[in-house]
């Protein structure tokens, strides 16, 4: 089998990942994602004990028990590129044979559930709920660039996507990348279920005006009016398109679940968040370790 180069699969010295600088002996197959580095301990301090505490730039990682369950949580930093490069080193750590930088002949798959905050683009969705992504919309392109297949239903979406909204073809293509099912379905009790839109920054990308003026000025009007087959875009965020749609190509399963802390078309904005996203972790750790 054909080795991996040191230029595409880059390592540290002591042969961990390069920007998780983790071992796989130091990861759980069940992770938690969250953006914020500080949300990290916020989440492990639920567990029963800790085994590993490693932190590298604004990836922090803290693995340990809770329930007999065994839990990794971890943080990502904002957007998509973040997700690119946590995605590929935690497939990395499981999937390839860093030592001799071959893939393994058995797959092995993990399960990853994203924990965040974001902006609904419906009235109806209101401030301190919970939204849990049956699809990702991607708007930040990165799919693009990896041989990646959508399901029919996906396509469709797309396809109407384009008719409804006449999406301008200045911006990247979009996509659609459904989430996983049993993990939507172990998380889904309590929350809202919807479209979640991806973007790829938070101002111009997500129809935010400061001194730039935008080429979309009714980005988000359009997106809050599209529906298909009973499904609507819920709300707006910076991670879940690339997190659907690696870990369906890179064999795992993955699944979203954000605490709605402003509400795009009513102006408004959440009067204590933490108390909700609080809750939030509360509710995904008892759902994870039932």
């Amino acid at each position: 089998m054909k080795k991996i180069a040191a230029s595409e699969l880059v390592l540290n010295k002591d042969n961990s990942v390069y920007h998780l600088n983790l071992h796989p002996h130091q990861i759980a197959k069940d992770i938690i994602v969250v953006g914020d580095p500080g949300r990290v301990e916020i989440i492990s301090n639920y567990f029963d004990s800790i085994e590993h505490k490693v932190s590298n730039r604004e990836i922090v990682t803290h693995t340990g028990m809770l329930n007999g369950k065994h839990l990794t949580v971890m943080s990502t930093g904002m957007g998509t590129d973040n997700i690119d490069i946590v995605l590929n080193e935690l497939d990395a750590l499981v999937n390839i044979d860093l030592e001799n930088r071959i893939i393994k002949e058995e797959h092995s798959s993990l399960n990853i559930i994203r924990l965040g905050t974001s902006g609904s683009l419906q009235t109806n969705v209101p401030l301190d709920s919970f939204v849990i992504s049956e699809f990702g919309l991607g708007l930040d392109g990165l799919m693009n660039y990896y041989n990646f297949e959508q399901t029919t239903e996906e396509i469709e979406l797309l396809e109407q996507f384009y008719s409804q909204t006449n999406y301008s073809k200045v911006f990247a293509q979009p996509y659609f990348v459904k989430s996983s099912t049993e993990l939507f379905n172990k998380l889904k009790e309590g929350c809202i279920s919807g479209i979640t839109a991806t973007a790829g920054g938070f101002y111009g990308p997500q129809g935010r005006v400061l001194r730039i003026p935008l080429k979309e000025t009714q980005l988000n009007e359009k997106l809050r009016d599209f529906s298909h087959n009973n499904y609507r875009i819920t709300n707006f965020e910076m991670e879940t398109s690339a997190l659907y749609g690696l870990s369906r190509a890179l064999g795992h399963e993955s699944c979203t679940v954000c605490a709605i802390i402003a509400n795009r078309f009513l102006g408004t904005g959440s009067s204590n968040y933490k108390l909700a996203v609080t809750k939030l972790i509360e509710q995904t750790l008892s759902k994870l370790t039932q």
